[in-house]
């Protein structure tokens, strides 16, 4: 069989997400959607309704009564009508190429213009956005003006948000398979790390062993110190330290695995022995873990969980957590629900959560990062069975 694709959600998969989603639009009077992203770690809402990631702008006009129009990237004034079971594209009547560009202003307006003009053909009058506040403003701003006084436009983003954040059945038997798939790349990353090699070369050696083993993107974020030193996470461009003996390293590893759904995986590796105090700031770290794990239950309160975090650090006198600690994974590697104060999603049984508290000293940085699901009774299973340790090698 020549298959060109390394992944694929089932068509059944697809037609249930589909079918929630016209549910919805039917109950509202909605006539279409429109979805915009462009990169595949925060581009969930295009690949959750057409199984692609988006690795340019990529748009989606979800009719309620039609096929899907898709706009991408390509020659200009290209339009290419499809069958209904084309197997590269499921639930696609139509691929509409525009020749624009993110970094040339002018052409800002270019995918706008093709949306409107499958608006108005089809004379549409109730149309709804779906996360416009994460697209272009060129594109927004065109859209609006242009349907001004001639359909009324509404934001249907918290609908769509909750609908992706509780998984189905096969979503989460994927979601399992991506945290083992982690596991099995910190296994190698363990077995071929050594001093010597740059912080540069420990993340590269991950990505490539996520991508033979099904992974499509992700980000690694790993560098080094000498013990007495804080070893964060930071991004490729901070990734140029080479590591000697008795170093220590900050490894996170958040790619995505098979189908193209996130977890997240990081640990602490010392190349001789842990200093205590790094001993002691993980314990207290994987113990702020468990303590939110015991209340990811249907029903909790995203700003009630923040809220206990915070006072469990402060009774372990460690630094309240300014940044997001815990959040839902799914397309996205960071979707709602958020565990911080302003969430107004509660939690629900199917949802994937990571959990990934930290704090920082002047000498060191202690972190430990994993994903639960949510189930009836709660969320005891931990995804990945990578040990929860400081390993020294």
């Amino acid at each position: 069989m020549d298959d060109r694709r390394i992944a694929r959600i089932s068509v059944q998969e697809l037609e249930r997400r589909w079918r929630l989603v016209r549910d919805h639009m039917t109950e509202h009077g909605l006539d279409a959607l429109i979805i915009q992203t462009a990169r595949d770690f925060t581009g969930g809402y295009v690949k959750w309704l057409t199984d692609i990631p988006a690795y340019y702008p990529r748009t989606v006009v979800f009719h309620r009564s039609d096929l899907m129009t898709v706009v991408e990237h390509g020659p200009a004034g290209r339009r290419r009508n499809l069958e209904s079971d084309d197997a590269d594209n499921p639930g696609v009547g139509e691929i509409i190429t525009t020749s624009a560009f993110p970094s040339v202003n002018y052409t800002q307006t270019y995918d706008a213009e093709v949306v409107c003009g499958v608006l108005r053909r089809r004379g549409y009058r109730r149309i709804g956005w779906v996360g416009p506040g994460t697209m272009p403003h060129g594109f927004v701003s065109y859209i609006e003006r242009d349907l001004s006084g001639k359909a009324e436009i509404s934001d249907e983003t918290d609908f769509i948000d909750h609908a992706k954040a509780v998984k189905s059945t096969k979503e989460i038997a994927l979601i399992r398979a991506t945290a083992a798939m982690q596991d099995a790349v910190f296994s190698k990353v363990l077995a071929g790390i050594k001093p010597g090699m740059r912080d540069l070369e420990v993340a590269a050696l991950a990505q490539y062993e996520g991508q033979l083993l099904g992974s499509e993107q992700g980000i690694f974020l790993g560098t080094s110190a000498k013990l007495g030193k804080p070893a964060f996470f930071a991004q490729r461009h901070f990734q140029g330290r080479t590591i000697t003996p008795g170093d220590h390293m900050s490894l996170l590893i958040e790619n995505n695995g098979p189908g193209g759904f996130y977890t997240e995986l990081s640990r602490a590796i010392v190349f001789g022995k842990a200093a205590p105090e790094l001993l002691d700031g993980f314990e207290i770290v994987k113990e702020a873990q468990q303590h939110t794990v015991r209340q990811l239950k249907p029903g909790a309160s995203c700003c009630e969980l923040a809220l206990a975090h915070n006072e469990f650090m402060k009774q372990k006198s460690v630094p309240r957590e300014s940044r997001v600690y815990a959040h839902s994974q799914g397309y996205d590697l960071i979707e709602r629900p958020l565990v911080r104060s302003d969430e107004t999603m509660p939690l629900e049984k199917g949802m994937n959560m990571v959990v990934h508290p930290a704090y920082a000293t002047a000498s060191m940085f202690a972190h430990v990062c994993d994903n639960y699901l949510v189930e009836e009774h709660g969320a005891s299973e931990c995804l990945h069975q990578t040990p929860k340790k400081i390993f020294e090698l």
